[in-house]
């Protein structure tokens, strides 16, 4: 570990490497790299793939009958509107929506920086074209961000087959390369376009690299595809001649990228780029064998050593490991972990326009919410609430919880939570994906205990559609994470009027204030519990119910609340941007 300071005295292209973390803006590599050894290679759990849904809501003729009698009651139904059924043969969220640009809808008045750069994000993810998770919506809303600032700003992504090109305006290829792979130079094109008003490049090799229904999880070597696509974006700025201010890398898939532009491209003819890592999960690290590294051109034997990529938890071993994402740390200008906290992409993310909802609302005219929470009741097969917004009578609470089914997630609490939330009388929908057949397994039980009654809808399959819905309808969002750099849940659940129920971790803890917590009365906006057993969870919901059913006068207030919280990039980005102004 020693290592570290001598590798940045006798590397120049390091005098200028830091991390952000915290309120920290410089730390020894000694302390970052014990942070990694304790919390970078944690223990995982492994993949899986969706099951189908629309079986798991139907329910009975005569209940849904009954269903639609109890919601005609509840609600001022709007002209030309129709309920959905959860027997309707196509599910509500997969209806055919109004065309949504949202290009057209950049803020205007935002104050543009004196000082412009160019800034290529180079990325696994991208929302809405290639999302699975909060990487995704983090690239996209970032981007947008710097580009209202005045920035020049492009995303480079692999093409996954499963990419819809009607997503993507004015998609042209406009690049013909080789680039390098075991051994061969593989013929490569790169397409442009407009995504949500951010211009993509899209980097499509012509081997096998990137074919399947789905972003991850295709029947290639994912490992080997990153890597190729790390030096395929290097690659292209070559061959065209960009060359960008700034590259931000995210995560591990693109963790080889500072290695090969420091080691080879920055010795060929690219100059003038200084790297930014992102790192949004370090859980996952990108553990790769040196003859893996070794097909993307550079020697893997190189970088088996302590100062450069050598995974610290094989360090003994035979073999010993590389980890993809330590050398991306130790080789890029600056790393962000947590210290920057993310925002949400508030023109994507707006109740007040969102062409999902069958009813569009605002913190001053509320109304709509009710509509999409009895919209997606019915749709459901939920039981739907009665009475008027402001009402404590037959109040049933809608707790919503949309997450990846991974560990750091907390998995035993949503376990607990649907369990829990049906105890006291409310209702849950959990909607996500588990990547490991043993979870999956376990929720699908759950869901065919469940899934048939009127307060649970366990849904095993991810619907930005449907994400939009339930964060609408939702009167709660739960985030029991064991772990979170930031979360965005939490953010999105809040300007939809869900009143989040957190755990207290990370980025959770910076922006969730607890109700009850008399210190910060001014700020409290939610329901905290800082456990990870179940009673702490059933703690703060039996709150979060007590408040909902019994005080709705103070409920309504934090609804109001919490709609009007901004947390959108603009605030965030400006901090980007100084990271992005110290390497340059």
């Amino acid at each position: 570990m020693d290592a570290f300071p001598s590798l940045v005295q006798k590397n120049p292209f390091m005098k200028l490497n830091r991390c952000v973390f915290g309120q920290h803006e410089s730390i020894t590599w000694r302390i970052l790299l014990t942070r990694c050894k304790h919390n970078l290679f944690a223990s995982r759990i492994q993949a899986v793939h969706t099951s189908d849904l629309h079986s798991t809501v139907n329910c009975h003729l005569s209940e849904e009958v009954r269903l639609e009698k109890r919601a005609s009651s509840c609600v001022p139904i709007p002209k030309d509107f129709s309920w959905p059924s959860p027997n309707d043969e196509i599910p509500f969220w997969k209806k055919d929506f109004p065309s949504w640009d949202v290009s057209k809808e950049n803020p205007v008045d935002i104050e543009k920086d004196s000082d412009l750069m160019h800034i290529i994000h180079v990325t696994a993810e991208m929302a809405p074209i290639a999302k699975v998770g909060g990487l995704g919506d983090v690239v996209t809303g970032l981007a947008r961000a710097c580009l209202s600032r005045g920035h020049k700003v492009d995303i480079m992504l692999p093409f996954y087959e499963c990419i819809h090109k009607q997503q993507i305006n004015g998609l042209t290829l406009t690049t013909t390369y080789n680039s390098y792979h075991d051994g061969n130079w593989v013929p490569t094109n790169a397409y442009q376009g407009i995504v949500s008003g951010i211009p993509v490049i899209l980097i499509e090799p012509s081997n096998h690299f990137f074919k399947g229904q789905s972003v991850y999880g295709g029947s290639y070597n994912e490992l080997e595809a990153y890597l190729f696509f790390s030096r395929a974006c290097l690659e292209w700025m070559q061959v065209t001649g960009t060359q960008p201010d700034i590259i931000n890398v995210h995560e591990w898939q693109t963790g080889a990228l500072p290695l090969l532009y420091w080691d080879m491209y920055n010795s060929l003819s690219i100059k003038k780029p200084r790297l930014l890592l992102t790192i949004h999960n370090i859980e996952h690290y990108g553990e790769c064998r040196q003859d893996e590294l070794s097909k993307c051109g550079l020697d893997g034997s190189l970088y088996a050593t302590i100062d450069k990529a050598i995974d610290d938890r094989t360090i003994g071993h035979n073999p010993e490991r590389l980890s993809l994402l330590k050398g991306g740390i130790v080789y890029s200008n600056a790393v962000v972990y947590h210290g920057i906290l993310n925002g949400i992409d508030t023109v994507m993310w707006d109740p007040a326009t969102d062409v999902f909802l069958p009813s569009n609302f605002n913190a001053q005219e509320l109304e709509g919410k009710k509509v999409c929470k009895q919209y997606v009741q019915r749709g459901l097969g939920l039981a739907p609430e009665c009475g008027q917004i402001g009402s404590n009578s037959n109040r049933v609470p809608l707790v919503v919880c949309i997450s990846r089914l991974v560990a750091q997630k907390g998995l035993h609490l949503i376990m607990h939570a649907i369990k829990r939330v049906e105890e006291l009388g409310g209702q849950i929908v959990v909607l996500g994906k588990a990547p490991d057949s043993r979870v999956e397994r376990e929720f699908e039980g759950l869901a065919n205990l469940h899934n048939q009654g009127t307060s649970v809808r366990i849904l095993l399959m991810y619907s930005e559609e449907l994400s939009h819905l339930l964060y609408a309808a939702a009167d709660m969002v739960l985030v029991p994470s064991i772990y979170e750099p930031c979360g965005l849940s939490q953010m999105i659940g809040m300007r939809y009027g869900a009143v989040p129920v957190v755990r207290k971790t990370g980025g959770l803890a910076d922006t969730i204030f607890d109700m009850d917590d008399q210190s910060r009365r001014e700020v409290a906006n939610g329901f905290v519990f800082e456990g990870i057993d179940e009673g702490s969870l059933s703690w703060a919901l039996e709150r979060a119910f007590h408040y909902y059913k019994d005080k709705p006068d103070e409920w309504n207030e934090v609804v109001q609340k919490v709609l009007e919280i901004d947390n959108s990039w603009n605030n965030t980005a400006g901090k980007y941007i100084d990271v992005y102004n110290s390497i340059r």
